[in-house]
């Protein structure tokens, strides 16, 4: 990276600030955010392993939940181990260049994950509004095209909001107050001229929350509409279960996005940003696999007969 005027030179390496303000809650942070990120793979590969051995979960929705499951354990561990590691260090250093990779990687899952949600959305719908062709028209290669298509668009969006950082030069402060490479944290550290920077965010963040909520707002209207027309109440009770987990994980997910940067700056915005991005890529990754298993009745009946079935194995 060039040099940037006068005798200032290209920043090479960034400080993480993290929670260091709060000193005294360095411990219980670390404690608590370990035992999440025990917590966050055991329960998604929970999930994962008994949607593969359980044929009666063989379906679309349970296969966009085990990529959802991969999601979660994918991002939770890219920002997870450095807030652990600056929490316990006083050098809480990262390059520029980890910190780029930080942001593409968290990024493209967070975006990924955004439009699996939809996917998911789809999916009820269909099973809602037309189960007798549901197996036809989730067919297995539309679902891996629909999952592949997810994993490609946030690629796609990661890597043009990274490449609009990497086109910054840094050459002034090298603290971020975060305790990650979060976009704005990184953005605010630059001394050049951040439009097209600021264009790029705001284009494909309205975008991608905008056209994510349009399509599942429309989803869901269409399955209220069948679910009120139902004339058993054994139909609308099954409707409203396979649906009631799925809007519980979009409501905490795109909640937390929309207060993540729809927060107005005041001198209490960074604290801000930083809790909504623990809950984002900490908590929510722990939260789904038990949001899936607490309020599906599929799984938790699965999950009964596996313990009784190992219970049994092993008493004879």
């Amino acid at each position: 990276m060039a040099l940037d005027g006068g005798n200032q030179s290209s920043v090479t390496t960034f400080i993480l600030l993290g929670f260091s303000e709060y000193p005294h809650l360095q411990v219980p942070l670390f404690l608590a955010f370990l035992t999440i990120y025990t917590v966050t793979p055991l329960g998604n590969l929970g999930i994962t392993v008994v949607i593969r051995i359980s044929p009666k979960l063989h379906t679309p929705m349970y296969f966009f939940l085990s990529h959802l499951s991969f999601l979660d354990i994918c991002y939770s561990s890219v920002f997870t181990p450095k807030l652990l590691e600056i929490l316990v260090v006083e050098i809480r250093s990262i390059s520029l260049k980890e910190c780029m990779v930080q942001f593409f990687f968290v990024c493209a899952y967070v975006i990924t994950e955004m439009f699996r949600l939809v996917v998911m959305a789809y999916d009820r719908f269909v099973a809602v509004c037309n189960p007798l062709l549901y197996t036809t028209a989730m067919s297995p290669k539309l679902c891996a095209l629909l999952v592949a298509g997810t994993y490609t668009w946030g690629a796609i969006c990661s890597l043009t909001l990274t490449y609009s950082l990497v086109e910054l030069s840094f050459c002034g402060s090298n603290i971020i107050n975060h305790f990650g490479c979060e976009y704005s944290a990184i953005l605010s550290l630059s001394c050049s001229d951040p439009y097209f920077s600021q264009m790029t965010c705001l284009i494909i963040s309205t975008f991608n929350e905008t056209s994510s909520l349009l399509s599942i707002l429309t989803s869901y209207i269409f399955i209220v509409v069948i679910i009120i027309k139902m004339p058993s109440s054994g139909g609308l009770r099954k409707a409203s279960s396979t649906c009631a987990s799925h809007l519980t994980a979009i409501t905490i997910f795109h909640g937390t996005i929309l207060r993540l940067y729809c927060v107005p700056n005041s001198k209490s915005f960074w604290l801000l940003v930083k809790v909504a991005t623990v809950f984002l890529t900490v908590m929510i990754p722990m939260l789904n696999p038990l949001i899936y298993s607490l309020r599906n009745k599929d799984v938790k009946e699965t999950v009964r007969k596996l313990i009784i079935t190992k219970f049994l194995s092993h008493s004879i």
